[in-house]
């Protein structure tokens, strides 16, 4: 098993050289600025959007816009918020952390570009559903001669969204902040432990995802605000503590990001760890995210979109900001651990009384993976609905709960190494549809954002 995690997390760090991170960064950059900045003056209209202000019961799709933004950020606000965060600067120091929120920042315009044409680009399955996603944007914009950079996306998207992480991640803080101090598991062998909790869990997310998308968007846009209130509840409750630190670690922030030379490789290898972390956060440019605001209920993509590119401001500026901040504040990144989920549970523990804080972070931690893993698997089914045909796609779900028992056993190294090559070779065919039909996109945009004006 060792042999195995060296061979991913070799192959996740050739992936993630400097034409990825071009790929990515720069891609952000260039829709920024091709769309003018002007996206950013449409936050307030993304918000009534979300209120359903322009909601149709007749429009094509399964979700509503805020079902919709509910289950992408079901999908993205977990482990990266956590165990990502704290991996980041375990890592990379707390100079990772901003090239986590400029991945952010130039992922808002990544997110408006391609998952409006994730709606603009709808196509139908095997069976004569509507889908969206990039390889049906690839298929239905570029055409037949560009099936096979869409089926790259879907063979990757098979990977990538396995539940490997979120289970792996889970096991380990409820098996070291509840099951080991309470004598229940010996830290020596929780090897029976990971493989019967991997097997209730599974179990759990069983019985959510063979309810179908519909089922995850209900419990979706239940459980995703709920946990945001809490866990930022808890964060802010820690920051308060410190809050005359809080300028000094922000401007350490910016400053290591430029200057640290002991960890990580120096700049370059922060400037890696951040924006890989930042993009298994908040998935900007990833794909996954388009596939799920492609199944919202609109004739309009554009409204979608300014939708869509609110996620990276919540998953990525509001929530990682603050988990970063909990665990330099508190002290514990300079342990030197970088075991992820454990390292954020104990920057709780050191500030909230007795075993408050890592039992929260473990109740945490659960609503958070659970709500990744009931949004994955849609994900997975429609990449292998488009490869073998719709009428089969339902085998992912039996897959995708044997993997979260699988995940639950196998180590931590191997399962991020898995999931970053899988989001590289995701972002590939997502980015590069997205740079070739962005004339599609800004000229939906125009007509768009000239009708609101006429209208007002």
């Amino acid at each position: 098993m060792d042999q195995l995690a060296q061979a991913l997390q070799a192959l996740s760090g050739f992936l993630w050289g400097t034409p990825l991170i071009v790929l990515l960064v720069g891609g952000g950059i260039f829709f920024t600025c091709y769309s003018r900045f002007q996206l950013f003056r449409y936050f307030p209209h993304a918000i009534a959007i979300l209120k359903g202000q322009f909601d149709d019961k007749d429009d094509p799709g399964d979700l509503s816009h805020a079902q919709a933004l509910s289950a992408a950020l079901s999908g993205t606000l977990g482990m990266g918020n956590i165990a990502g965060v704290a991996l980041a600067i375990g890592l990379g120091g707390p100079g990772a952390v901003f090239w986590m929120w400029m991945t952010a920042i130039v992922g808002i315009s990544t997110k408006f570009f391609t998952c409006t044409l994730a709606v603009m680009y709808r196509g139908k399955d095997s069976l004569g559903n509507v889908q969206g996603g990039p390889m049906y944007v690839i298929r239905e914009g570029l055409g037949a001669r560009w099936h096979w950079l869409a089926a790259m996306f879907a063979a990757a998207g098979l990977i990538g969204t396995l539940p490997v992480v979120q289970i792996n991640q889970l096991t380990q803080v409820v098996r070291d902040v509840v099951f080991i101090p309470s004598g229940l598991v010996d830290p020596a062998s929780p090897g029976a432990f990971n493989l019967m909790f991997g097997i209730f869990a599974a179990a759990v997310v069983g019985s959510v995802i063979f309810g179908g998308i519909k089922r995850v968007g209900y419990v979706a846009v239940r459980l995703v605000p709920m946990m945001v209130i809490v866990y930022m509840a808890m964060t802010l409750m820690v920051l308060a503590l410190h809050l005359p630190e809080l300028p000094g670690y922000l401007v350490m922030i910016v400053r290591e990001a430029f200057t640290a030379e002991s960890v990580a490789g120096g700049f370059v290898g922060v400037l890696t760890i951040g924006v890989m972390r930042g993009a298994f956060s908040n998935e900007a440019g990833i794909g996954t995210e388009a596939m799920s605001h492609g199944a919202a209920k609109t004739t309009e993509p554009v409204r979608e979109g300014l939708v869509a590119m609110m996620g990276p401001v919540i998953d990525t500026l509001i929530v990682c900001t603050c988990t970063a901040l909990v665990i330099l504040v508190t002290g514990v990144w300079q342990s030197g651990g970088a075991d992820g989920v454990s390292l954020t549970a104990s920057a709780f523990a050191e500030v909230l009384p007795g075993q408050i804080g890592a039992w929260a972070i473990a109740f945490i931690v659960m609503i958070f993976a659970s709500s990744t893993m009931f949004t994955f698997w849609y994900y997975g089914a429609k990449c292998l609905g488009f490869l073998i045909g719709a009428e089969r796609q339902h085998y992912y779900r039996y897959f995708y709960v044997l993997l979260v028992v699988l995940g639950a056993v196998a180590p931590l190294e191997a399962v991020f190494g898995l999931i970053d090559s899988a989001y590289a070779l995701m972002a590939i065919p997502s980015m590069t549809v997205a740079f070739m039909l962005s004339p599609k996109v800004m000229a939906a945009a125009k007509t768009y954002f000239a009708n609101l004006s006429a209208r007002r």
